[in-house]
């Protein structure tokens, strides 16, 4: 349960955080928003309750916040990872999980920072989770998350068209993703388009 705090205050504080991920990378800068807001959608159209709903937007907009702890030499190369490189940026969630660990309001969401690149066959980071062991919110953001990385460019790729995402989340339906939640992505990019809730940042 999220505890009593001022609505603008505590996203005053989101905003904040984002903001300081937002500054670090050109990739970055953008994503967390985003995110939110596909996750945001996808939780109303499962008729969550407000309060899921509301821990699940500000959990997506926190879900990269490890990436400060991550060099920018790996969030802006321009090509594929090595091995370790990868291990590196797979400690995110983990040093996410301990940033927000630090601010008792947002300990209702840590599972969604810690949690959205578990797999549904057990196989994601940073703990193994598999299937219902993964919150409905870390599934939800992990979606939402993969969606939003596909449809806009990375240093080493450019952007995928909306038919090339629609046929990438048919294909992890199951394995990766809760199928579930990847009928309700494909309405969203059926029925609301590419570029609904796009956020630019001034650089």
């Amino acid at each position: 349960m999220i505890e009593t705090y001022d609505k603008f205050d505590l996203h005053d504080m989101v905003d904040a955080l984002t903001a300081a991920l937002d500054a670090k990378s050109s990739y970055t800068c953008g994503h967390s928003g985003r995110v939110a807001e596909l996750a945001l959608w996808m939780a109303r159209r499962l008729a969550l309750t407000k309060e899921a709903q509301d821990m699940i937007h500000i959990g997506a907009h926190l879900h990269d916040i490890g990436k400060i702890g991550i060099p920018d030499s790996i969030l802006d190369k321009p090509a594929p990872l090595t091995k370790d490189e990868m291990k590196q940026i797979k400690l995110h969630p983990v040093i996410g999980d301990h940033i927000i660990g630090k601010a008792r309001v947002f300990q209702p969401m840590a599972d969604i920072v810690r949690h959205h690149h578990e797999r549904m066959d057990g196989k994601g980071y940073p703990d193994g989770l598999r299937g219902a062991q993964i919150s409905q919110g870390a599934r939800i953001v992990a979606v939402a998350d993969a969606v939003d990385a596909m449809l806009n460019p990375r240093p080493y790729r450019p952007a995928l068209t909306v038919q090339d995402v629609k046929a990438e989340l048919i294909r992890c339906g199951g394995w990766q993703f809760d199928p579930i939640l990847v009928d309700v992505m494909l309405q969203y990019l059926s029925r609301e388009g590419s570029t609904k809730g796009k956020i630019s940042c001034a650089k």
